[in-house]
């Protein structure tokens, strides 16, 4: 039974007892849903479970998220993706659909689209088109209003697990090999500054997080991102920065500005969430004055267009000679660990190089670790990645009197 222009009603005979009086807190909202309910002809005779589930509807309608609500307390749901108020899809154990219904309007989205915003202390109208923000639970958001948007307001939110994933986990899901994940584990412990890069969904700040926690836990950590969202474990001293949007009677605070204060903060470590930008020279000059083991992620195609892509970045920042700029990199950067989603939709480290130096106007990168695939059965790529290589540069692990088996 369609029931769509009654709720309707339903939602307007609640906002008319709600009125502008005073704030209700959600206890009472929900108590004034369950009157109109029952005061309701069309609805009193529904079955109790159908009243329990127009109630939650109407009270994420009027309280919360809306329709997205229900997603976003179901732990299986990991994007939602949002073109224009009825084109609503959404990835559930690994697979996309289109929800049947969207929003009423696009002034309810709109209304939604505030919701976020607001709660994370940021703005977004047809000025400043384009925003990222987080939900309450943690959940990374991405919004790009028209005339930017053609289709109307686009929203896209990455869900993260309730309960970060550990090294443990990335095992059993067949992401990497124990012997790799050991290695990686003493690179970190040894103060190595390692660069995690793969594409879009690939798993960067997930792989981020879980290197994060070898991170010995009496070490000074300070976070830096444009929208928080990495959920490190086990560190006591750990600072958290936030980018902010410019606004009326404030001003932007970037990353670059975050990393600049960084430095006077007495980190051992500097965790960039990720650079795309002229942030990058930054980064570098934070890597090449102490901060061993320092982290960060970027997008890019392989570990070498990583390198490129870096090079790019800080030419963003200032105009200085490519000799310069490859001199910096290959004395900053360790390791580059490489992701990927391989075409069964499953994700893995693909490689990881590390970075040999700088020789002849080039910066030198050799394979350690790489994926091989074996075979295709069951709707599953078979492979596993394998050693390809030795560490050279050893110094670190010597002086923090480590070594690899």
């Amino acid at each position: 039974m369609d029931l769509t222009s009654e709720k309707e009603e339903l939602k307007e005979s609640v906002r008319e007892r709600l009125g502008f009086g005073r704030e209700y807190t959600d206890e009472e909202v929900s108590e004034l849903i369950d009157d109109c309910i029952m005061e309701s002809e069309k609805f009193r005779l529904l079955p109790i479970a159908e009243k329990r589930r127009l109630g939650k509807e109407v009270f994420d309608s009027l309280r919360r998220l809306d329709i997205l609500q229900s997603f976003i307390e179901n732990k299986d749901v990991t994007e939602i993706m949002i073109n224009g108020y009825s084109n609503v899809f959404v990835e559930k154990a690994g697979a996309l659909g289109r929800l049947d219904n969207g929003f009423d309007s696009e002034e309810k989205l709109m209304d939604v689209i505030q919701q976020i915003v607001a709660g994370c202390n940021r703005t977004v109208n047809e000025a400043s088109p384009i925003v990222d923000a987080r939900l309450s639970d943690g959940s990374r958001v991405n919004i790009v209003l028209p005339p930017i948007a053609l289709s109307g307001p686009t929203v896209t939110i990455r869900r993260f697990p309730e309960k970060p994933v550990t090294m443990e986990g990335l095992l059993s899901f067949g992401s990497i090999t124990e012997e790799a994940a050991e290695f990686l584990r003493i690179l970190v412990i040894a103060g190595y500054n390692i660069f995690i890069s793969g594409g879009t969904g690939s798993g960067k700040t997930t792989f981020l997080n879980v290197l994060s926690g070898f991170i010995p836990s009496d070490e000074r950590v300070i976070t830096i991102e444009d929208s928080a969202e990495l959920q490190l474990q086990g560190i006591e001293n750990l600072v958290r920065l936030e980018t902010r949007n410019a606004g009326p009677g404030v001003d932007e605070i970037s990353i670059r500005d975050l990393i600049r204060s960084s430095l006077r903060m007495r980190p051992d470590r500097i965790v960039v969430g990720e650079v795309r930008g002229g942030e990058a020279l930054d980064m570098l000059q934070c890597l090449n004055t102490g901060h061993d083991g320092s982290m960060s992620t970027g997008h890019a195609n392989s570990s070498k267009d990583m390198l490129s892509r870096l090079e790019n970045m800080v030419l963003m920042a200032a105009e200085l000679p490519l000799a310069a700029i490859r001199q910096q990199i290959a004395s900053g950067l360790d390791i580059i660990v490489h992701l990927g989603r391989l075409r069964d939709k499953s994700r893995k480290v693909l490689d990881i190089s590390e970075v040999c130096g700088y020789e002849n106007g080039e910066i030198l990168i050799r394979g350690l670790y790489s994926f091989r695939e074996n075979g295709f059965e069951n709707g599953k790529v078979i492979g596993s990645l394998q050693k390809i290589g030795e560490l050279t540069q050893r110094e670190k692990l010597e002086r923090a009197g480590l070594s690899l088996c």
